[in-house]
């Protein structure tokens, strides 16, 4: 990072197709300054590096939120002694009580500033925002388009109810933390094993199994053969397929269940033509 002639900085919270305007404009020698307010949970702790190839420098806001804006300036200056351009969006401001935009840095820091205006999709402006109520509501699919990627979650994996393989089909039951999780129900996705590089088609069920034993669970059950899933997996939500409900018995949810494949594996079909 003492290399680097240009930062990206902000909160960046999902990498959405907002922020990587931000980072097309690094050029070769960038890196990522991350203000972590301790709110992420689209993209918790370091999970932003899996959706760029530049270096990325984590900051808590409490330990600069004290920061005037000239000291804000030399304390980027020393940390990126080489700093040339400085990338931040419209809406950014820094320093003490958040008193600091765009139009200050440019009198303070004697060297290039990009502003990077408002992006929308289909004429919505792009948030984090936005994003985590698209996907609070089950609107997976526009989440996907305002991030840009399907949006994902992973964990470690723990056993379930013992229900699954026996009555109905066999899931991977996983536990995860720090991660806003969609609206209850159940989803197309694509499931990822382990340490494997492929992921696997699937359908995920999260919420409380109100059928049977009323626990929160996030299951996800592979829809391309039988799985060994040991330690840790990652899920790739698609779409919503319908909300969580109570059925009367086991076999009305297991009818369920089978129409919820027919449907997701329909629409992963038409994904890879």
């Amino acid at each position: 990072m003492k290399n680097s002639t240009a930062i990206a900085i902000g909160g960046f919270d999902g990498m959405h197709i907002g922020h990587q305007h931000l980072f097309n404009a690094l050029g070769e020698h960038g890196t990522i300054v991350v203000i972590e307010t301790g709110y992420a949970n689209l993209t918790p702790k370091e999970e932003r590096k899996r959706f760029t190839h530049y270096p990325i420098l984590y900051l808590k806001l409490d330990e600069i939120r004290h920061l005037s804006g000239a000291e804000f300036i030399q304390f980027l200056k020393v940390t990126f002694p080489k700093l040339q351009k400085i990338v931040i969006g419209y809406d950014f401001h820094f320093g003490k009580n958040r008193k600091y935009s765009f139009k200050d840095l440019k009198s303070l820091f004697h060297g290039e500033v990009v502003v990077i205006d408002e992006v929308s999709h289909e004429g919505d402006s792009v948030h984090s925002h936005k994003i985590r109520t698209k996907l609070k509501i089950g609107d997976i699919k526009g989440a996907n388009a305002f991030l840009g990627h399907n949006y994902t979650i992973h964990g470690k994996v723990i056993a379930g109810q013992g229900l699954g393989k026996k009555e109905l089909v066999a899931t991977i039951n996983l536990q995860t933390e720090g991660f806003l999780l969609p609206k209850e129900g159940v989803y197309v996705t694509l499931t990822r094993l382990d340490n494997e590089e492929h992921f696997h088609p699937s359908i995920s069920f999260l919420g409380h199994r109100i059928t049977t034993d009323g626990s929160f669970a996030i299951e996800s059950h592979v829809l391309d053969g039988e799985i060994v899933c040991k330690e840790k997996a990652t899920i790739s939500f698609i779409s919503f397929i319908r909300n969580n409900q109570k059925f009367q018995s086991l076999q009305e949810l297991k009818e369920a269940i089978k129409k919820d494949i027919a449907k997701a594996s329909k629409e992963l079909k038409l994904l890879q033509l």
